[in-house]
């Protein structure tokens, strides 16, 4: 089931809206490439966590 800004699962709720909105993305794409949905959502906030990480240090220069 594809999530978006309004539905989005209740362990995204905590994230920064830029890095929810970035793991909404990769979790609808792995859900496409047949991820299960607890997997697609622990892989997505982990690969958005590790994105906002890089982008804040890509700003630093």
């Amino acid at each position: 089931m594809p999530w978006s800004r309004d539905r989005y699962p209740p362990a995204m709720m905590r994230l920064p809206p830029a890095v929810r909105d970035k793991a909404i993305a990769i979790a609808n794409a792995l859900l496409a490439e047949g991820y299960l949905e607890g997997r697609a959502i622990r892989i997505a906030i982990a690969q958005a966590k590790q994105w906002a990480q890089h982008r804040l240090a890509g700003g630093r220069h």
